[in-house]
């Protein structure tokens, strides 16, 4: 039976970049031979991408005129003027760079991984302005910002080239069962006759809002994609084995299972707000999804984006930029006038009558050792007991820290 999911972004079927078998042992035999440029821990989440087909139709690390003309225009010229919203680049040294020869091949090693994660034919090196990507794809150089430190943290020169990944690290066994790759989230849907999918985007631990919106998506979808972010987030932020406990206990006891599927994907945040809102509906086209779930302030941090411009800016897309379609959902909250969950579309009551609680506000609370005093209607109980659990072994760990310095140890 044909699948009725929406096609890959820009292509016919995923780009898969990843190797198997005979030509992954050939490739790794080949790889310990050649020079080896060192991968950030964003870089590894894009190659990873790149592997799985998640960045379909990407074959590799950008040149200098795609790089200036997504962060501008989002557009790849080099791809007929595709559509992409962020950069995918590759940084190195200025040493490593001049050493390496236009045409010759490198390998992709992960310092944190301990691995050779891919090789790539370097086909162009270039410099950057880091300020015009940051502008652009941030709309601010504030070095507090974490995606901006990101770009002003990368080494001198940038390799592009197309690239044969080797490895995903180690995410297929850290997270076996929630990590997927595209061809596999596909191949669920379809198995489930689903073709109208909303993807729930997740950095943080599922609460009454998120399980709002999911719900409100489920009412009018085939099914929800609860997507959940594997790889690195801030500091301060809940660990991704810790948020996957929480997601797993709430879709186990309320959501009826045969119309939400959980899944997970390896990327750092960028926290580039509207931008990164375009980048998440990209690939979850790849994923298979036909809509995206974009609620407030949606991959932002701090006071950097307006609550709603990610949802304005696909607005701002041209005819055809994008399959994937965002699910707009207003800002949600409980209301106990109402004496339920709601939206400020659904709700006539004053703020006075509505409970916001934070992320962050929520963590202080529990690492303050408050959790008696998270209101019950921002979280369901089975939620709340893995995250007291778990903020029970940060102090644990501090006690056992500040032993050992009073020991002199």
């Amino acid at each position: 039976m044909a699948s009725k999911l929406v096609p890959p972004h820009g292509s016919d079927e995923l780009v898969i970049l990843l190797l198997e078998g005979q030509k992954l042992d050939a490739e790794l035999a080949k790889a310990k031979g050649l020079k080896q440029v060192p991968l950030s821990s964003r870089e590894s989440g894009d190659l990873i991408m790149l592997g799985i087909g998640g960045f379909t139709p990407l074959k590799g690390f950008m040149g200098k005129q795609d790089w200036e003309h997504v962060c501008s225009e989002m557009k790849m010229p080099t791809m007929g003027g595709t559509f992409w919203p962020i950069p995918v680049t590759l940084s190195a040294d200025q040493d490593v760079a001049d050493s390496i020869s236009i045409g010759e091949e490198v390998a992709l090693y992960s310092d944190e991984y301990g691995e050779i994660m891919a090789t790539m034919k370097v086909e162009e090196k270039y410099t950057i302005d880091r300020d015009f990507e940051c502008k652009h794809v941030y709309t601010t150089t504030d070095p507090e910002h974490p995606g901006v430190k990101m770009v002003m943290d990368q080494k001198a020169v940038n390799l592009a080239g197309p690239v044969k990944v080797l490895s995903e690290g180690p995410f297929p066994t850290e997270f076996a069962g929630i990590y997927q790759r595209p061809w596999e989230s596909r191949a669920e849907f379809d198995k489930r006759g689903w073709k109208d999918v909303a993807a729930l985007q997740l950095r943080n631990p599922m609460h009454r809002s998120h399980e709002f919106l999911a719900k409100i998506a489920v009412e009018v979808m085939d099914g929800v994609y609860i997507h959940q972010l594997v790889g690195k987030l801030k500091p301060g932020d809940i660990p991704a084995d810790v948020r996957v406990e929480c997601i797993n206990t709430l879709v186990d006891n309320y959501f009826v299972k045969e119309r939400v599927y959980a899944g997970g994907y390896p990327l750092d945040m960028r926290y580039a707000g509207p931008r990164e809102a375009l980048l998440h509906a990209v690939f979850r086209q790849n994923f298979g999804c036909s809509h995206m779930i974009i609620g407030r302030d949606h991959a932002g941090v701090g006071d950097y984006y307006g609550p709603f411009d990610a949802q304005e800016i696909f607005d701002e897309l041209w005819e055809g930029a994008l399959k994937t379609k965002p699910l707009k959902i207003d800002w949600t909250f409980w209301c106990f006038k109402c004496n339920g969950m709601a939206s400020m579309k659904t709700c006539p009551h004053g703020k006075e009558d509505r409970l916001f609680l934070s992320g962050t506000k929520l963590r202080k609370m529990l690492s303050e050792g408050q959790a008696a005093e998270v209101p019950k209607e921002f979280s369901r109980d089975e939620v709340l007991e893995i995250l007291v659990k778990y903020y029970a072994t940060l102090d644990e760990k501090v006690e056992i820290k500040e032993h050992r310095a009073s020991k002199g140890e």
